[in-house]
């Protein structure tokens, strides 16, 4: 898939790099201007799934300075210590910018990497990032290439969709907060949202009241067939009151649960509403999906936020040669990969 990145110009301008960097540049500039510097970069958990690297293609087209540059490619599978990036030419030219790679790549390695697991683990469901409500808004747009790139491309903002060359296709229902205007009543909510949005898929919240069986069957009687999909988002410090004659073992019938779904699908299918889709959300990550798979819970779209930043992932950058001698702070070597290639940018 193709990208669009949009560079912030004062990237160039050392405006995001850290003053050691910065202070750096301008010694070697004034005193060695010529030295030639290879830097390399690399991470330290298995099976990653890299991202970032169209992203620094992207700002070294901006500089638009005659420097060499290795890689791999977005969406290869990395491991510990392997180089995914190589830049070779004058300090003065990208080494500034090493913190910002490092941000980069982690940033975006981390996204790609957990919603590949997730969409791993999810087997053929459908998965919506709605991350957007777990992190300041700056970080949509990098989000949004990283999801994408790991497998992920229901987003939920614009900006989640802003690298992106394609008019972007906004999945979302309605917030508790529009029930809330309808003072509780969802269906009020639903026929105002449908008579607003009536090219939508229409999707409903039902745990507004914690009565999603009773919510939910009210909701497939008065919109049938118009009725795409229903969503449980039950906190998990509540029970659902269609499960409060049963006993737990532990908390396994609180927030949305393998059993509140199963019922409401057995209860849905029984009234002839077989076409409405069931989405789930609210602390849904890796382990919270495989229960679901394991109780062969029928779901069949998954609403995930806050797992797609979990288990960060880290990248360092080093100068490793200078004037193509090794040089590099002890512990660290130039590492030579057969899988790097020489990339155009």
């Amino acid at each position: 898939m193709k990208f669009n990145f949009i560079i912030d110009e004062r990237i160039f301008a050392d405006y995001y790099s850290a003053d050691y960097f910065t202070k750096t540049k301008k010694i070697l500039k004034k005193n060695k201007p010529d030295l030639n510097i290879t830097m390399q970069w690399f991470q330290r958990k298995k099976n990653t799934i890299l991202c970032g690297v169209d992203y620094i293609k992207a700002i070294l087209h901006k500089i638009n300075k005659n420097l060499q540059f290795e890689g791999l490619n977005d969406g290869d599978i990395i491991n510990p210590l392997e180089p995914v990036i190589k830049i070779t030419g004058k300090y003065s030219e990208f080494a500034y910018l090493e913190g910002l790679f490092d941000g980069i790549l982690s940033r975006a390695s981390t996204i790609a990497t957990n919603a590949f697991n997730l969409k791993k683990v999810a087997n053929d469901k459908i998965i919506i990032n709605m991350n957007d409500r777990m992190d300041v808004y700056t970080t949509q747009a990098i989000d949004g290439y990283a999801s994408i790139v790991g497998g992920i491309n229901n987003l939920v903002t614009v900006a989640s969709f802003e690298y992106l060359t394609k008019t972007p296709n906004l999945l979302g229902t309605m917030p508790h907060a529009l029930i809330a205007a309808y003072d509780g009543d969802v269906l009020a909510a639903t026929q105002a949202y449908l008579e607003t949005f009536p090219n939508n898929n229409l999707v409903v919240l039902i745990d507004y009241n914690n009565d999603c069986i009773v919510d939910g069957l009210k909701v497939a009687h008065k919109f049938k067939d118009k009725l795409y999909a229903v969503r449980i988002d039950t906190s998990k410090s509540l029970v659902d009151k269609s499960l409060h004659n049963l006993k737990e073992k532990t908390d396994e019938l609180h927030g949305v649960n393998p059993t509140l779904v199963k019922l409401l699908r057995k209860t849905l299918d029984k009234e002839g509403f077989f076409h409405v889709k069931i989405i789930v959300s609210s602390g849904f990550d890796e382990e919270k999906i495989k229960w679901f798979k394991e109780e062969n819970t029928p779901v069949d779209i998954y609403g995930v936020g806050e797992a797609l930043t979990k288990n960060k992932i880290t990248f360092t950058g080093d100068v490793v040669m200078i004037d193509g001698k090794n040089q590099a702070k002890f512990g660290r070597q130039n590492t030579l990969s057969n899988r790097l290639k020489s990339i155009k940018y």
